[in-house]
């Protein structure tokens, strides 16, 4: 028990003390997964609004497919991608394996599918009370998916927070394409593997406070700018 406050104690100092180490880490998790999250939203926010306003045959199995990628095992997609950027593989040409353009692409393959069937489910109830008048004014299906992602855009910030939440997490992928090399393509929650492997738990302890720290952070922000919790609304 004493080495557990010991370590918390020096968790602490660490973070009040602007450690170099702690916070490197600290800003390439988030550069990383804020990277991610951005570009799988510019994927899945309109392929969501696009399965919410199209009718195809198998719409069924696709949205079911979709909705099962949500499940997706980190680790399979992580291996997926180093085999896809190897040396022997067919982008290993271009160098990416152990960089945060790696880590950054294995994320992107996660948080897809999980922000894209969200964006379906709140587009989907929209455009059910849209769909006559959208229809009436002759719109074609661009405008309506633009119309339908703006008018929901308070709602996609949970799809937004969904993926921040998963990414800033996520260890098993990253540990995989990444590599979890020293001031390259170490981040929070694979240095806290490491740290506590190697009985360092001031590190592990304190990058574990700053991760919490920044999901709180972040999920805050983004309701304060959204004005989803506002006084006198329920």
């Amino acid at each position: 028990m004493a080495e557990i406050w010991q370590g918390i104690t020096a968790a602490f100092w660490l973070i009040v003390t602007f450690d170099a180490d702690l916070y490197e880490i600290a800003a390439r998790s988030l550069l990383v997964t804020c990277s991610a999250v951005a570009l799988a939203a510019l994927v899945g926010l309109p392929l969501g609004a696009w399965l919410a306003v199209s009718r195809y045959r198998f719409r069924r199995l696709v949205i079911a497919l979709l909705n099962a990628l949500m499940g997706l095992p980190p680790v399979v997609v992580g291996l997926v991608v180093y085999l896809l950027l190897s040396r022997s593989g067919p982008f290993g040409v271009m160098g990416l394996l152990f960089t945060p353009w790696a880590m950054i692409i294995a994320q992107v393959v996660i948080l897809t599918p999980l922000i894209a069937s969200i964006a379906h489910q709140s587009i989907r109830d929209l455009w059910a009370e849209y769909h006559d008048l959208l229809i009436s004014l002759n719109t074609t299906r661009p405008q309506r998916i633009k119309t339908l992602l703006w008018d929901s855009r308070r709602a996609l910030l949970t799809a937004a927070l969904a993926g921040f939440g998963r990414g800033i997490g996520e260890v098993g992928a990253i540990m995989i394409v990444g590599g979890n090399i020293d001031h390259v393509t170490r981040v929070m929650t694979t240095a806290i593997a490491l740290e506590t492997s190697k009985g360092d738990f001031a590190l592990a302890i304190g990058l574990g406070f700053v991760l919490i720290g920044l999901a709180v952070a972040v999920n805050l922000a983004l309701h304060m700018l959204s004005g989803t919790e506002v006084r006198d609304r329920w």
